[in-house]
């Protein structure tokens, strides 16, 4: 990479990029074994602040490239079992392992994403003074010296895999655009192809589609349907029409455990749902 205004930037991006691909660490990442066909395992879960019970004896099970949807009114518990899939909080009691042989209840949260977990969170945070494929290239860094990394040159291989991300989420016309100038929508596609140049095996993707136009709500639906398969996906969501177009397999939390699960049908005439969160206009 050669562009004086990346070079001159070094010492925010070396402060930075870390936090922002939640990467870090040298540590050897352990083998992911998926020979039960389950990449994510949380089982009987508690966490509690103060008092309030976040999560409440919670057990999800995600199968090998699922594209998962979470629902539930505020308060039900989806942004705290995100923070415990990738470690940011520990729970109280229970079990969270990431295929058979990766306990993620003792990795930090840097050895979690270098595992193979990636998070994105609902603001999209992009270096915005820096192209889109500057973007991508950085990602591509993972847990290698930022600065060997930035003075280094791309290999074939590297420059395929970013033509390839930059296909998949359609900006492959806007590589050389700045992040800081792209759209809302533009912005949450390029920071999940910032995650897919890692590489990893299960995607949490969180509100992907607030403050999206109708155009860009169903782009990006797209998006994560073609990323099922090729990665395992979990979809944290308001937008019942936007799950509805995406949705497989539903969960829906209540009071920090599992109320119902199943197909977007059989949950949305679950009595249950229909009472705590959906509603009579479901």
């Amino acid at each position: 990479m050669s562009t004086p205004g990346l070079r001159g930037g070094i010492e925010r991006f070396g402060n930075t990029v870390g936090r922002v691909l939640n990467r870090g660490g040298s540590a050897s990442a352990p083998r992911l074994d998926l020979s039960h066909n389950i990449i994510l395992y949380l089982e009987g879960i508690s966490v509690s602040f103060d008092g309030f019970r976040a999560l409440n004896n919670l057990s999800i099970y995600v199968e090998a490239g699922e594209l998962r949807c979470i629902i539930g009114p505020n308060g039900a518990g989806k942004t705290t079992m995100m923070d415990v899939i990738t470690g940011k909080t520990r729970p109280d009691v229970g079990s969270a392992w990431f295929g058979q042989t990766v306990d993620l209840l003792t990795l930090t949260e840097p050895e979690i994403a270098e595992v193979g977990i990636g998070r994105k969170f609902q603001k999209p945070t992009v270096f915005a003074e820096h192209s889109v494929f500057e973007n991508l290239e950085l990602a591509m860094a993972g847990n290698k010296s930022v600065w060997r990394m930035l003075f280094a040159k791309m290999t074939p291989e590297q420059h395929l895999r970013l033509d390839e991300v930059l296909e998949t989420i359609g900006l492959k016309d806007h590589r050389s655009a700045r992040a800081g100038s792209l759209s809302h929508g533009q912005k949450q596609w390029l920071e999940i192809g910032m995650l897919l140049m890692q590489d990893p095996a299960l995607l949490l993707v969180d509100e992907p589609v607030a403050g999206m136009t109708p155009q860009e709500t169903e782009r990006t639906a797209e998006l994560l349907v073609s990323l099922a398969g090729k990665h395992s996906v979990v979809v944290v969501e308001h937008d019942m029409n936007f799950v509805r177009s995406i949705a497989r397999t539903v969960t829906v939390l209540h009071q920090g455990s599992v109320l119902a699960e199943g197909s977007m049908e059989q949950v949305q005439n679950d009595p249950k749902v229909i009472e705590v969160y959906l509603g009579d206009g479901h």
